[in-house]
């Protein structure tokens, strides 16, 4: 799946995260809440997130150089991945620090503004859910039919996948939130605003490990999707004499695909005939798969012993029974 929009998603949850934090601040300043000192810093958190998104998404469009001939598509998988170190240690450890401490001090909420926090995460929840909305619609407009579950595990464009679990957490750690100052205020018990921060501290730790996992599998290096291999196979076979070998494919980048393969040619053929095979095969796979950026074909005499077995991975679907590789990449 090729990468596509996400800005606006971006967008609307830093909008919406540095006004619920400063809202969730003014909370905390007036009843000394740790739920609401817990969910503010998740706001910050959460905004320095998303500049950190944009951030990566506009490094990633430099030109390529002699130092990165493939340019710098693989920007956009770092800034995620520190997307999910800072959720981790700035959102989750520091809400499971003050939950500590709050265990260790169970004061009620305190002050006669009682009703702010609750306002306050009312609001926020409705903010939220506006952002949530946002990125839903980003996100359908690439997923398909592909559910939910797998478009977070399969996109390879990081910003929606951070973007809808950072959202779909806030909304969940607000009612955590709501849950642990309600309790709080209706018996006097300080325990609750805790258990509260708690939760939302191990929330934002599980999002956190779920969105490294993600990324550090794009930054490690994904073939193109089951989608996109067979199209590249069909089109570079397409012409009814060419036959694939084997293929590998890299994702360079959300919108930047390697292909590397090995196809057969006429033992006859000149080699003028053979470069024109290989220049119309990388205009079919081209036009078939506009994100492959880089096609490398090495053309080769094809033999009866040579036959087509799986790939661990599902990159694809061809592999080479002399155990030959793919040019370098």
């Amino acid at each position: 799946m090729a990468a596509h929009g996400g800005n606006k998603a971006i967008i609307a949850a830093l909008a919406a995260n540095l006004t619920i934090a400063v809202l969730k601040f003014v909370a905390f300043a007036l009843t000394r809440s740790s739920s609401m000192l817990a969910e503010g810093i998740h706001s910050v958190a959460d905004s320095g997130n998303q500049v950190l998104l944009l951030v990566g998404r506009k490094r990633s469009q430099r030109q390529a150089s002699p130092e990165h001939p493939f340019g710098y598509g693989r920007e956009r998988y770092i800034y995620a991945f520190i997307v999910s170190i800072v959720l981790f240690s700035v959102g989750g450890l520091f809400a499971l620090y003050e939950a500590y401490n709050k265990y260790q001090d169970p004061h009620p909420i305190e002050g006669s503004f009682w009703w702010v926090p609750l306002a306050v995460l009312i609001g926020a929840i409705i903010a939220e859910g506006f952002s949530l909305r946002t990125a839903i619609r980003e996100s359908n407009e690439v997923r398909g039919s592909m559910g939910w579950v797998r478009f977070v595990r399969t996109a390879k464009s990081p910003e929606l996948p951070v973007i809808l679990l950072e959202d779909l957490g806030a909304i969940t750690g607000l009612v955590f939130a709501l849950f642990g100052v309600t309790l709080t205020l209706l018996t006097d018990n300080g325990l609750w605003d805790a258990a509260g921060t708690a939760m939302i501290g191990l929330l934002l730790v599980v999002i956190a490990g779920v969105l490294a996992m993600e990324t550090k599998s794009l930054l490690l290096g994904e073939s193109a999707s089951r989608s996109d291999v067979a199209k590249i196979e069909e089109a570079i076979e397409s012409d009814g004499a060419t036959r694939i070998i084997h293929l590998k494919t890299l994702h360079l980048g959300p919108e930047e695909l390697l292909v590397a393969a090995k196809i057969t040619v006429e033992s006859r053929e000149s080699g003028t005939q053979i470069a024109a095979d290989i220049n119309n095969a990388e205009r079919r796979i081209r036009a078939a798969v506009p994100i492959a950026s880089a096609i490398y074909l090495e053309p080769d005499l094809y033999h009866a012993e040579d036959a087509p077995t799986p790939v661990a991975n599902g990159a694809s679907t061809r592999a080479a029974a002399d155990n030959e590789t793919a040019p370098p990449v």
